[in-house]
């Protein structure tokens, strides 16, 4: 992950290098190198993740030095990458950071007791009032964790929670239930001890202000308030993305034209689902540095 952007260009060599000095250990090697095993460890995934987004952003700023951009957004973690991209969080802050969240994510719930699956082909409010109605039921856990695209709705809580919903998201015409490969329920009220920890670690932290608009994962709406983003980020753990929203809020604010800074497609694919007007290009590699810059230089 990452390591052509960092052999092609020295900007996101230096980000890989400023995440193993913060950390204390060779992200770059896990990276470049690492197992897929190791890379599922999600105290090694969030941090992965930021760190080759970034790069690949430092690497557009350095063949397009006067880059600049009104909004940012990411997908869960992918918030985080937004925030050091408008400079609100400082690179090597916002990697140990995300290294921390992932551990205290994996450690807010016993392995094995929780699960994440994604439901197809009911409306979201619709699996909103089951999961509420299984949870009430079961007295379990179980809640929309993703709002990801109008077709696709990921839900999260206890293994028996997402049990019970699932027997009732079926009987209600849900067209396919698929069980997510991950290694804890994220983004429900599982995360709460979670949350209280990211909380601490986020106290001694500075946030500059940020340079463009961030439209966040649990409000949908922009943020410019430095000091609004700890909450927001606190909040975010047990609360859905509501990425849908935030698709639809960035087309009404006037775009047409974004940029998936980080590795892989799925942003690109989702955002097709929800508005054909927000036109993406992916930007993971370096031959994707070079089409989006000549796509800029175009339009």
């Amino acid at each position: 992950m990452g390591k052509a952007l960092a052999d092609t260009y020295p900007a996101a060599r230096h980000v890989f290098e400023q995440a193993d000095d913060a950390l204390g250990f060779s992200l770059s090697k896990l990276c470049f190198e690492g197992s897929e095993e190791d890379l599922k460890r999600t105290e090694i995934t969030q941090p992965a993740i930021l760190t080759t987004s970034t790069a690949a952003l430092a690497a557009l700023k350095a063949e397009h030095p006067g880059l600049d951009f009104a909004f940012a957004a990411g997908h869960s973690l992918g918030e985080w990458s937004a925030l050091v991209a408008v400079g609100a969080l400082e690179f090597t802050d916002a990697v140990r950071l995300v290294n921390t969240r992932g551990r205290l994510m994996q450690e807010a719930v016993p392995a094995g007791q929780g699960a994440m699956a994604a439901v197809m082909g009911l409306e979201a409010d619709h699996i909103e009032a089951i999961c509420n109605e299984a949870a009430a039921a079961s007295g379990e856990v179980v809640a929309p964790a993703n709002f990801n695209s109008p077709e696709q709705t990921v839900i999260s809580g206890t293994t028996a929670g997402v049990a019970a919903a699932q027997e009732r998201l079926t009987a209600a015409g849900a067209k396919r239930i698929a069980h997510l490969p991950v290694s804890a329920p994220f983004h429900c009220p599982l995360m709460a001890p979670a949350a209280r920890g990211l909380a601490e670690a986020l106290a001694d932290v500075t946030v500059y202000k940020l340079r463009a608009q961030v439209v966040t994962n649990v409000e949908a709406a922009p943020n410019l308030d430095p000091s609004r983003v700890k909450e927001l980020l606190v909040e975010q753990v047990t609360h859905p993305v509501r990425w849908v929203e935030v698709v639809q809020r960035l087309v009404a604010e006037g775009c047409t034209e974004a940029w998936e800074v980080g590795p892989g497609k799925v942003l690109m694919a989702l955002v097709r689902r929800i508005d054909r007007n927000l036109k993406v290009t992916p930007v993971g590699a370096p031959e994707d540095v070079h089409k989006a810059l000549e796509h800029a230089r175009q339009a």
